[in-house]
């Protein structure tokens, strides 16, 4: 036991403080995020919507992700990550106390719209600050320190969130939601002083070759593709997931809350020992990225099985796992791929990868429900992660020839 404790003390060695900021801000931020996972069921019960209406609803959270995740990495390019990351958070919480008040169609459309256009602007700014505050042999465990913090935080927040919208109702989630925000980008602000470099490159000059980099790489596009995937299966923890839950099982939103803290616990636990052991073999991005592709499909394949509560969690043990194994990794590739001084337009394609693969999960996983049920959804989404895998092996052989 004490030689365990003593290799996760050691995997958070070596990073900077400014990491540790980042991943206590990140921390409350998604503490307070309590509205989000529950957003299907807030649509179908709350305001009854169906899950056709639902759907159209969430394409517009993730058109928001991807005009944010686009807007971002252009404006981090010409202005920093700083400014943008105080920007999209401050305005962000005062966004998520005003949805309370939106209950019709379209106004839910483009409340949610805007909010998530200016929400997502912070997702490229975080990956690039990453970039500059940690030095490149401690990237991959930066990222999964910030990991850790968001999943803690978003343990903490959907197990908290079930019981308040069991006891006291949905209107509460949105006030903790922005006020979080809010003081997220306080903190953030008082303890963070803006960094304008990488810390490896203050004393060189930094040259733009193609500012269109990223648009012409070819197997940073197939690295795109595989996101895609692996984000149209990961997302229908978020969308269908908890539909599912309640209908085949009756479970309560608490209940699912409590399965999601499963996912945290693991990560939070295991995560970071995990990085540094992997870290310390020195086994490929893109090989590590065909195996979580592999995991994020077989967990929906298991819940075929619908006959046993107990393949719920058996499901989210197995993402868990391909999350921890892919996740840190398809980042560590998109930072590493990225050209010096251009990284905003590198990581808002990453980030968009994820948006546009919300953008489609959301209607496509509620309207599969709609027509042909759960089990046909779980067969669709475990095909993605297959799919991911494939592309992902494509992958891995240009990258060994060096293309």
């Amino acid at each position: 036991m004490k030689k365990m404790y003593l290799n996760y003390i050691d995997s958070f060695k070596g990073l900077s403080k400014e990491i540790w900021f980042l991943a206590l801000i990140s921390l409350v931020n998604r503490a307070g995020t309590m509205v989000i996972p529950f957003l299907s069921l807030y649509l179908t019960k709350e305001l009854n919507f169906s899950e056709s209406d639902a759907g159209s609803i969430l394409v517009f959270f993730g058109i928001g992700s991807l005009f944010g995740s686009f807007l971002g990495g252009k404006l981090v390019d010409k202005v920093g990550f700083y400014k943008i990351m105080i920007f999209s958070l401050f305005v962000t919480g005062f966004g998520f106390i005003g949805l309370q008040y939106v209950s019709s169609f379209w106004g839910l459309c483009f409340a949610i719209l805007g909010i998530m256009t200016i929400a997502d602007m912070f997702r490229p700014a975080i990956f690039v600050s990453l970039k500059a505050y940690s030095k490149p042999e401690n990237q991959t465990r930066s990222l999964a320190l910030i990991r850790l913090a968001i999943n803690l935080g978003m343990g903490i927040g959907p197990t908290l969130a079930g019981w308040i919208i069991v006891t006291k109702g949905y209107n509460i989630l949105f006030w903790i939601d922005g006020i979080t925000c809010i003081i997220a980008i306080v903190i953030f602000y008082m303890l963070v002083k803006e960094q304008k470099r990488p810390v490896a490159e203050n004393s060189e000059e930094v040259t733009i070759v193609d500012k269109n980099a990223a648009y012409k790489d070819k197997s940073y596009w197939i690295f795109i593709a595989i996101c895609f995937f692996m984000g149209m299966a990961f997302f229908q923890l978020i969308i269908t997931m908890p539909i599912y839950q309640n209908d085949q099982f009756g479970l309560t939103e608490f209940d699912t809350g409590l399965i999601m803290f499963i996912n945290v616990a693991i990560i939070v636990i295991f995560e970071m020992p995990f990085i540094n052991y992997l870290e310390q073999r020195n086994i490929s991005a893109t090989k590590l990225i065909i195996y979580g592709s592999i995991l994020f499909g077989l967990s929906f394949y298991v819940l075929l099985y619908n006959v046993w509560v107990g393949m719920l969690i058996v499901s989210i043990v197995i993402i868990t796992l391909g999350e921890m194994i892919g996740f840190p990794y398809t980042n560590a590739y998109a930072i590493n791929r990225a050209k010096d001084g251009n990284e905003g337009s590198y990581m808002a394609l990453y980030a968009m990868a994820f948006s546009l693969a919300h953008i489609f999960s959301s209607k496509t996983g509620l309207e599969i429900v709609a027509n042909f049920g759960h089990q046909v959804n779980w067969f669709v989404t475990g095909t993605f992660g297959v799919i991911g895998a494939i592309l992902a092996i494509w992958l891995h052989k240009r990258t060994q020839k060096g293309l």
